[in-house]
């Protein structure tokens, strides 16, 4: 009986072993290696240059009729293709051309579903895609990012599902994060000899957005984490809507569909994560059936962080048109292209019942004379409630809207993204999400969705600390990854670390004012705000010189050194024009550009730099031009939160 029992066992072994099936995508450069492995159940891993990046880890989702895919698959078919293509965007965020080349492995399974794979030189990805004739329910997925080892993580910390995803990157071990915590995407853990790996989500629609979280089962593991659908919620005012009981399921959705990519980007230079552009070949593109021609990127003066704090005019300062005319006036003398209008210029609650102080058309009629369009801040649930409110930004002659307050990613939120956006295009208004999650890939599908916040921006000076030179050069690894981020730059009023306060009505930022100037080269936002009050910069036009030069979108990105939380040095191109910009946290820093990249010939160079006193007034600045060429090794020095810009033109 013991024998039997042995062959027995050892039959069942055998068999376990010669049904499993094993698939391995390699990327068009031979760097990266994604395994996929179809036995009981589905796992996938990741290696970069003969490095683990993930151990096997598991996929599955799980229907409310009980169904599991990825449980017990049975392969019907494996599918392969190589793609490699030119995607020319809309709107030039980074490049003005983007080489998307990969290798996909799709492996289709009895159950009416299937996995795709791809393989990029920089990164993985795998999404669900199910072919049922009627709606599903999601009940629940599994998402597994499991490592070898217990590395730090810089984990963006949430304690609710209501976030605006403004969170500080907390440098922590994996085992510290535990199944009682939970990150905001994207999250970057720091692995052995200096690679790092990016954990985000790219093309959510329809679904409801991740997280993740530790799990109790092993210390070196993350697992996706999804808010269910609201079941109810309380309304606290015109704008937060709490979320008090979930279904027990994620989605309710269309049957026949694929579902949100899972990604993870790759470097070994901590630069490429800047240069990625992952998640826009990820998305979905827009609809060729509609007309984006007429998107046009620009900057923006803004009132709020300024508390419209104008001063030295003849007239009452405040949310009225003749402060809104003096901020035109500004816009048109220094080619910013447009003026936002935010909070107060209607009564909350009604977008058609405008303040007394306001006139929106007469507004639109000046900035046309003067070349400057205007930009209307709303809540999210007024403009929800009134949608029509379109039609009449419309008629005034609006250029677009900055929609705020979601602060959520829940299926319906989600979706209300999607709907926004669509109803903006066909009404050719610009989008701005505030309040909002991270960008997934909705400034491809839907160009007119022009930047987004979900970053803890200069915003925060107003009431915290946060918002300083360590989280300024830790966001473009991390959270930029994904999108556009309107950090909303450009204090004019600089402060050191031993000198800064929170000022609510007249903000300072932390960190020199090249540190501030240079943000608009390194922080990618084709609706780039200057968020200090004009008349601030009136009294700064060697400042307004650069600001009004450096422009919002780029034909060539090069990042020059960069090193995680402690510096960035950046080339960025226009047209002829490069553009280049220095950061550092708090710690002073000697750089050396080399200007290798350069075209033959002479470049003038107008620089801009911290003053030989910044470390003691932050304010402090020296303008000066010279000469370079390919040849030229240039040293520089950034003050501790110092910063350097320079602008180069052919001679």
């Amino acid at each position: 009986m013991k024998n039997i029992l042995k062959n027995l066992l050892f039959i069942l072994i055998f068999v376990s072993v010669v049904t499993a099936k094993e698939y391995t995508v390699n990327s068009p450069g031979k760097k990266l290696e994604l395994k996929i492995s179809v036995t009981d159940a589905i796992s996938y891993s990741v290696m970069r240059n003969g490095k683990i990046i993930l151990s096997p880890s598991k996929i599955s989702m799980k229907l409310s009729d009980g169904k599991i895919l990825g449980l017990n698959p049975k392969l019907k078919k494996a599918d392969s293709k190589t793609v490699k293509e030119i995607l020319t965007p809309v709107v030039k965020q980074k490049y003005a051309s983007i080489l998307d080349n990969y290798e996909e492995l799709t492996l289709t399974f009895e159950g009416k579903y299937s996995l795709i794979f791809r393989a990029y030189d920089d990164g993985a990805a795998y999404r669900f895609q199910t072919n049922f004739p009627s709606e599903i329910t999601i009940q629940s997925e599994q998402t597994e990012f499991n490592f070898d080892k217990d590395y730090k993580i810089l984990f963006p910390e949430e304690k609710s599902f209501m976030s605006h995803s403004e969170r500080t990157y907390l440098p922590v071990s994996l085992s510290e994060v535990t199944s009682k915590r939970f990150c905001s995407l994207p999250a970057l853990v720091l692995l052995d000899n200096d690679v790092k790996a990016v954990i985000t989500e790219a093309d959510l629609e329809d679904y409801c957005g991740m997280y993740l979280t530790g799990t109790d089962k092993d210390s070196k593991s993350l697992a996706g984490l999804f808010p269910a659908y609201p079941a109810k919620d309380t309304v606290k005012n015109d704008r937060d809507i709490y979320v008090v009981e979930r279904k027990d399921y994620l989605a309710k959705t269309n049957g026949t569909r694929k579902f949100p990519w899972r990604v993870v980007v790759v470097s070994e230079k901590d630069g490429d994560l800047i240069e990625s552009t992952m998640i826009y070949k990820l998305a979905k593109a827009s609809d060729p059936q509609m007309d984006f021609s007429w998107v046009k990127p620009g900057k923006v003066a803004w009132d709020w962080w300024n508390f419209n704090n104008i001063y030295g005019v003849d007239f009452k300062a405040g949310v009225n048109n003749n402060t809104y005319k003096y901020y035109i006036d500004f816009a048109s003398k220094y080619g910013i292209e447009y003026v936002i209008l935010d909070e107060g210029w209607y009564k909350l609650g009604n977008l058609l019942e405008l303040n007394p102080e306001i006139n929106v058309e007469e507004l639109v009629r000046y900035g046309k004379e003067k070349n400057v369009g205007i930009i209307l801040w709303v809540v999210w649930k007024t403009l929800d409630n009134q949608l029509e409110a379109l039609d009449q930004f419309v008629k005034w002659g609006v250029k677009g809207i900055k929609v705020d307050f979601m602060q959520r990613d829940d299926q319906p939120i989600v979706n209300y993204y999607y709907k926004i956006a669509h109803e903006a295009a066909k009404r050719k208004l610009l989008v701005d999400f505030h309040g909002a999650y991270k960008p997934t890939g909705l400034y491809r599908t839907y160009p007119n969705v022009i930047t987004n916040e979900g970053v803890k921006g200069l915003e925060n000076s107003k009431w915290g600390e946060e918002a300083n030179p360590w989280m300024a050069v830790t966001l473009p690894f991390t959270r930029m990854l994904a999108g556009p981020m309107d950090y909303t730059p450009g204090a004019m009023i600089n402060a050191t670390k031993q000198s800064f306060r929170s000022i609510w009505q007249n903000p300072m930022s932390q960190g020199t004012r090249c540190h501030q100037l240079a943000m608009y080269v390194n922080f990618e936002s084709p609706l780039q705000m200057l968020a200090d009050n004009p008349t601030n910069y009136y009294k700064e036009p060697e400042c307004m010189e650069f600001l009004s030069k450096v422009p919002v979108v780029w034909d060539d990105t090069k990042v020059l050194d960069a090193k995680i939380s402690e510096y960035i040095l950046t080339a960025r191109r226009n047209g002829n024009n490069w553009y280049i910009g220095a950061m550092t946290n708090w710690t002073p820093r000697d750089l050396t550009i080399d200007f290798s990249f350069l075209p033959e010939g002479n470049y003038k160079i107008e620089i801009w730099q911290d003053g030989i006193n910044a470390d003691r007034n932050a304010n402090d600045y020296k303008k000066i031009s010279q000469t370079i060429n390919k040849n030229t090794k240039l040293d520089i020095h950034l003050a501790p939160g110092g910063g350097w810009v320079g602008i180069l033109s052919a001679e």
